[in-house]
């Protein structure tokens, strides 16, 4: 060979840079053929079929919404003991259901303020708190259920009154107060339910409906007028009101105060003291020990205890010290504590059976429902769901009632409260890039599972909106919303799969469109992770890969991408060639669907196992399988690998996440490039195949001139591709011609670089 044979492209044309040869030129060992005159299917070879380049959206997205409900969260099974009595922050109440009665009515007993001095700790604040409550008479406090606001108001008046506190009936309102009900010298305790005082329409059968304002609606003159009455019998009085839209207006004000939570750590220890008094030396430091064991806190599932629950949580540890229960036994105790917030948050969420009335309780239940499901996501995201399944509820609850939205309800500041949630920031997995985004979560792992098992198994009429809701939200193109949507469809089907799948799998399947039957796939293959519900999964994609519905067939197919619903890798790529083998003519745009399945699984854990059967496939010889190999080998040149994300996570790609997948297979599967050259060499010399191939093959080679590490994997994979004096030719005209190119020429270094590896690879 001579040295200008050797030389790297220059702009010029020189005589060895040979001009791209054609598809048909590329003919390989199919010069004879007859031109085709069915359906190509390598006119859109390496496209996404849900459209674009990330119709599936980044992995980042699917992983995240996977570990939302990883297995083992908040699915222990355990009895609720005892009487259901707990402590909130340092007092006893009740714990569970709508019907659950104060321990005290009335004055309270000096028993209970004694143990309360025995374990209160201070929330912040605390000496405001009082300094407001002597010179006004009257202090509102604002908190969340279990922060301790009803232990900081007790111990506030206690402190105030010699220890005389008497508590008022709470189903009167702050207007029914009366002079008569005030004692004198006495701390007064009034709790009053949620409230956002709105215009409410009186429905009234045969006749129009009009307008009234509930009469108990909370305002600063009722305030005003409560602690004058209180200022006259030299009395006090503590308001709680749990955070929401009514306690927003009310911090504007003069007597509102927010009581934030003790810390949950100084509220366990001073429990465990008392507990424990009397108890072997070194039984506090064991007890406080156990509670941060990471066994523990895994049952617990919760990121900060609320005092409510480190009061709790003390008397279990307490109990395990003294051999009243086993390591077991405490676990499932712990595990129950996600569960009693789910079921507080949705005992009688609709009562009293009213829409108007029941509205604020509908909206924060499809609120903390959409957060389950889009947990981690950009709060707008979640926020526009949660409207809709409000949207849904109302409808289901009232068909006849009007409903809308309020424009300027709960502010976004505020309304994460509501579901035990907070904002944060964050970047969003979009696959071309990563944007930035405030988004929302839970304050524990475990809330998510438990919300949705709450929801689905405890209160079967919330089926029925939840899964039009889901269905709506999977035919969203928005991956960010499909995604989040289908996934936990796949949950709820795996702990019903008669009614998931016949409410919300086939559905979709169904629908015209990539995008469900996307979606509808996805819910199958996460619902085949329940090892009971598995064998059903695997029958149905089987039934439904024969079809003769297009739609259920393309939903199989996209289903076997994920391996689960088969079982195995091996018996995905088994499925899928015998729906391939079977396709008419016709439907060879089948093909392109089959060979999206057959990227996402090399981007699997056992990358090894498809190259082998690609192989096979190869030496096969029938047409439409060979087809399906050219396909999926021309995609892996261009697909990122962010796109073809899988349902079980493969930690050594995700460096390679924005890369094409054979740029990452290359770098983490380096034993497989020379099968994968082989295959990409087939499919660039083979005449239907090869114009495609050379164009995606371009598109890598400029890829990988701006970014060094993927520069040097293509360098090492390009002589497996060029074997031969034809495979260096047409490798080398491709180079000088993207040298050449007056839009976008190549950087020359990096064609340099390739243009050296090409000839190490050719035979002299």
């Amino acid at each position: 060979m001579s040295d200008q044979d050797d030389a790297p492209p220059q702009d010029d044309k020189s005589e060895d840079a040979q001009p791209q040869p054609s598809a048909s030129e590329n003919s390989g060992g199919d010069s004879g053929e007859p031109q085709q005159t069915e359906a190509n299917p390598f006119e859109k070879a390496g496209r996404n079929p849900l459209g674009g380049a990330g119709g599936t959206g980044g992995a980042g997205t699917a992983h995240a919404a996977r570990r939302t409900f990883a297995p083992g969260r908040a699915e222990r099974t355990y009895d609720i003991r005892g009487d259901g009595q707990v402590y909130e922050g340092n007092l006893f109440i009740g714990q569970f259901g709508p019907d659950s009665r104060p321990v005290v009515q009335g004055r309270v007993p000096q028993e209970t303020l004694n143990q309360l001095a025995d374990v209160y700790c201070e929330a912040s604040g605390y000496h405001r708190m009082k300094q407001l409550l002597r010179t006004d008479g009257l202090l509102v406090l604002c908190g969340e259920p279990g922060s301790g606001r009803k232990a900081t108001a007790l111990a506030l008046l206690s402190e105030l009154t010699g220890n005389q506190v008497t508590r008022l009936d709470p189903t009167h309102a702050v207007h029914e107060i009366n002079e008569q009900m005030i004692e004198s010298a006495v701390g007064h305790l009034l709790e009053l339910p949620q409230d956002d005082g709105r215009r409410e329409p009186e429905r009234v059968r045969g006749e129009h409906r009009r307008e009234t304002r509930r009469p108990g609606r909370l305002s600063e003159l009722h305030l005003d007028r409560f602690a004058e009455m209180l200022r006259k019998a030299d009395a006090y009085g503590v308001v709680l009101i749990e955070s929401g839209d009514l306690a927003d207006r009310v911090l504007r004000g003069r007597y509102g105060m927010y009581c934030p939570p003790a810390p949950a750590d100084e509220v366990l220890h001073r429990h465990l003291r008392v507990l424990l008094k009397g108890e072997p030396e070194g039984a506090l430091d064991s007890a406080r020990a156990l509670a941060v064991r990471t066994d523990v806190t895994e049952a617990l599932g919760l990121d900060e205890l609320r005092p409510r629950e480190a009061a709790r949580l003390a008397d279990l540890l307490a109990r395990r010290q003294k051999g009243e229960l086993t390591d077991e036994q405490l676990l499932d105790d712990c595990a129950s504590f996600v569960r009693a917030q789910a079921r507080a948050w949705f005992a009688g969420a609709d009562r009293p059976g009213t829409l108007p009335e029941a509205q604020p309780t509908l909206s924060a239940a499809a609120f903390r429902i959409a957060v389950a499901v889009f947990n981690g996501s950009p709060y707008s995201l979640t926020a526009e769901a949660a409207e809709l399944l409000a949207w849904e509820l109302a409808v289901t609850l009232d068909p006849e009632e009007p409903t809308g939205r309020r424009l300027f309800g709960t502010h976004a500041e505020i309304r994460p409260m509501l579901a035990r949630s907070v904002l944060e920031d964050g970047e969003l997995d979009l696959g071309d890039a990563k944007v930035p985004m405030r988004a929302i979560r839970f304050q524990g792992e475990a809330l998510a599972t438990a919300v949705l098992r709450e929801v689905w198994h405890g209160y079967h009429n919330v089926r029925g909106p939840m899964a039009r809701w889901l269905r709506v939200l999977c035919d969203d193109p928005r991956p960010e919303v499909w995604v989040r949507a289908s996934i936990a469809a796949g949950v709820l089907c795996s702990w019903d799969w008669i009614y998931g799948f016949g409410e919300l799998v086939r559905p979709m399947a169904t629908l015209d469109g990539v995008v469900p039957q996307m979606a509808a796939a996805t819910a199958l293959a996460e619902a085949a992770r329940e090892p009971k519900v598995q064998p059903a999964v695997k029958a149905l994609v089987k039934d439904w890969a024969k079809s003769e519905n297009e739609s259920l067939r393309d939903t199989a197919v996209l289903a076997h991408g994920y391996a689960l619903p088969a079982g195995s890798v091996r018996s995905s790529l088994d499925a899928l060639a015998s729906v391939v083998r079977k396709l008419d003519d016709e439907d060879a745009g089948v093909i392109g669907t089959a060979s999206f399945s057959v990227m996402r699984l090399l981007a699997s854990g056992e990358p090894e196992t498809v190259v082998e059967r690609l192989v096979d496939w190869v030496e096969d010889g029938r047409r439409k399988l060979v087809d399906l190999v050219l396909i999926s080998m021309i995609g892996t040149l261009t697909m990122r690998t962010t796109y073809l994300w899988g349902l079980d996570e493969v930690p050594e790609l995700e460096p390679y996440d924005a890369q094409p997948l054979i740029v990452a297979l290359l770098a983490t599967r380096p034993e497989l490039a020379p099968d994968l050259a082989d295959l990409v060499r087939r499919a660039v010399s083979t005449a239907r195949a090869g114009g495609t191939a050379l164009d995606e093959l371009s598109s890598l080679l400029r890829r990988a001139a701006r970014n060094e590490e993927a520069l040097g994997l293509v360098c090492g994979f390009l002589p497996l591709l060029a074997t031969t004096r034809r495979d260096r030719d047409r490798l080398r005209s491709l180079l000088a011609d993207l040298v050449r190119d007056r839009d976008r020429p190549m950087d020359k270094a990096a064609a340099g670089r390739m243009w050296d590896a090409v000839g190490e690879g050719a035979e002299r």
